[in-house]
């Protein structure tokens, strides 16, 4: 039995941090959209009792340092129904690597849902949830059927919101990958962090956002070591965007337009900029949802 499945990127629109656990997570609170940008996977269950893992891109390893082999070897080991089968990965790799845009979260994800479809869903929703959880705090929202949250805890408490889907964006991934764990580890908690007035609130209830309301506070980090991150917010700006913010741990930066041709001029003059042979740059819409 085989199955096909697509994993999409997400983009952070918002990413404050709130605190720090004894544990070393970082709280944080975080609006999280899906895109229209997709790894492809298939998936083939087989009586090898193994999994296998075969990739286009050579930057992908195929050991249990892929979140795509660890998601299927938990969600095996948490369920009886599988226990007399292996699985065969196959990726095509479509989302860059390390760029903030959580793309090896979201082959895990698409893994567990695959899986639990292929087997006749022998696991409720929650122990998905929970398997994904302890993969990477991306990994719940794109187990999630909501196109976009408001993530609070680790990045793994949701609340649907609306999809921002009235923009159109340009993605500029400058061609080198961010370790997160190094990002976070150099983020600097202040005072002024753990006292804000919780961001979202307001959003959570009402949905309503805007350009202005974009804010990453890793950018700090990550922008002060790879001063190209400013450089290409800069550019959006002058080619049209309303607003641009570094997704994530970066180092992709993305631009909402409110204009389609804008934003098609915009993709073709960076092309044009930057090339492709180390950038990447990406036209995306939001997945539709509430």
């Amino acid at each position: 039995m085989s199955y096909r499945v697509k994993a999409p990127a997400k983009i952070n629109l918002s990413l404050r941090i709130t605190g720090k656990r004894a544990d070393g997570y970082h709280e944080l609170v975080t609006r999280m959209q899906k895109i229209d940008l997709f790894d492809l996977l298939e998936l083939e269950l087989t009586d090898t009792g193994s999994v296998e893992f075969f990739s286009d891109s050579r930057e992908i390893p195929g050991n249990d340092s892929n979140l795509a082999v660890r998601a299927a070897r938990r969600f095996f080991e948490c369920c009886r129904e599988g226990s007399a089968y292996g699985l065969r990965i196959r990726l095509t790799k479509i989302i860059p690597v390390g760029a903030g845009l959580g793309g090896g979260s979201s082959d895990a994800a698409a893994v567990l849902k695959a899986l639990s479809r292929m087997l006749g869903d022998p696991l409720a929703n929650q122990e998905l949830l929970d398997i994904g959880r302890e993969l990477g705090a991306d990994v719940p929202f794109l187990i999630s059927d909501h196109v976009a949250v408001i993530a609070t805890g680790i990045g793994d408490r949701l609340k649907e919101t609306e999809s921002l889907d009235r923009y159109h964006y340009v993605l500029v991934n400058p061609g080198f990958k961010v370790n997160t764990t190094w990002v976070y580890e150099n983020y600097r908690l202040t005072k002024e962090d753990n006292n804000f007035n919780l961001w979202g609130s307001r959003n959570s209830e009402f949905g309503s956002f805007s350009a202005a309301d974009l804010h990453n506070d890793l950018e700090q980090v990550t922008g002060a070591h790879y001063p190209v991150i400013g450089q290409i917010k800069k550019r959006l700006l002058q080619e049209g965007a309303s607003g641009t913010l570094m997704s994530g741990s970066g180092p992709t930066v993305f631009g909402l337009f409110e204009d389609g041709k804008m934003a098609g001029d915009a993709l073709a003059r960076l092309k044009y900029q930057y090339g492709e042979e180390e950038f990447r740059i990406i036209s995306a819409k939001a997945l539709d949802g509430v």
